[in-house]
């Protein structure tokens, strides 16, 4: 990947590591899917009026909006609310890079090696030990919601990657992307919101935004979605997803130290230990370093579109 493009995502990973202080600050006092409602109303308003739209099939948008936008922070945001430490939620959510590896290679048939095999492998016995090692103040519900995040997220990053692929003439416009995906998130959160939380609590919350939210829902909206998924999708259009998802490793120590600043929250040990595990199975999974053989052959069927495109395996 070019030093450019390597940049982009190391802002991206700071962005969203700070990002998960910022969504717990803002939930107090806030139904959590209406406070998902709220920013994405924030990122389409007014930038659908000015950002054209994806020459992606309208069934592809709407299918990485479903799963990178509506069921990850859908899911997130309850996690947090439930009792998810901000700091744990950020490691957590790192699964996500495991996942998309071996969700790639059945739908986009790149199929990982032995060497990614083993880091996926490594990576989800730190999720065991993180979570059997979790403190008292983690909810075992709260952990499991963030991993169905983490499951979302990489199933978007796939989707993402095989509509870029399908491209051809180019990369999509992640900014496009980004807008225009988020349609399927503001009415389907608002009406869970009143759903669960009742009508009066809803216009209450709506009613009565703190400082705080309002913040939040800025620096969520404009920087974490708009900035952050704008560059993301376009790195993902541009190169394989090996390439582009390791840059997320970085997230959890940005999301842990801020955590510690503001939240004064401190990983138990076996949350430090799982932690580095499964962040040791992450960096196996996508390794940089030359491939070995698949771990398991290929088919004698004609190469695949994506195949064809020249793009790389995880």
């Amino acid at each position: 990947m070019p030093l450019r493009s390597a940049l982009a995502a190391v802002l991206v990973a700071v962005i969203w590591g700070v990002n998960f202080v910022v969504i717990d600050a803002g939930l107090d006092g806030m139904p959590p899917t209406l406070f998902v409602a709220l920013r994405f109303a924030v990122v389409l308003v007014p930038a659908i009026f000015f950002v054209p739209r994806p020459t992606a099939r309208v069934r592809d948008v709407l299918l990485i909006g479903a799963f990178m936008s509506l069921g990850q922070f859908g899911l997130l945001y309850t996690a947090l609310a439930l009792g998810m430490p901000p700091g744990l939620a950020s490691l957590v959510l790192q699964a996500q890079v495991v996942l998309t590896v071996v969700f790639a290679a059945f739908a986009l048939r790149e199929l990982p090696t032995r060497r990614q095999l083993a880091g996926v492998l490594i990576g989800a016995v730190g999720l065991l030990v993180v979570a059997a090692g979790r403190g008292a103040a983690t909810p075992a519900v709260a952990f499991v919601v963030t991993l169905a995040a983490a499951a979302s997220w990489a199933i978007g990053n796939v989707i993402s990657r095989r509509v870029g692929a399908r491209a051809g003439s180019g990369p999509l416009a992640g900014l496009s992307m980004t807008v225009w995906s988020s349609l399927v998130v503001p009415v389907p959160m608002l009406l869970l919101s009143l759903a669960i939380d009742g009508a009066d609590a809803v216009g209450f919350a709506l009613t009565h935004l703190t400082v705080a939210q309002l913040l939040s829902t800025a620096y969520t909206a404009w920087l974490a979605s708009l900035v952050g998924y704008g560059v993301w999708n376009t790195l993902l259009a541009r190169h394989a997803a090996s390439a582009v998802v390791p840059f997320t490793m970085l997230v959890p120590p940005v999301g842990m130290l801020a955590a510690w600043l503001v939240q004064g929250e401190v990983p138990t040990v076996f949350e430090a230990v799982g932690g580095v595990i499964l962040l040791a199975g992450v960096a196996l999974a996508t390794s940089a370093a030359r491939p070995g053989p698949p771990f398991r052959l290929r088919s004698r069927r004609a190469a695949t579109p994506l195949a064809r495109s020249g793009a790389s395996r995880p």
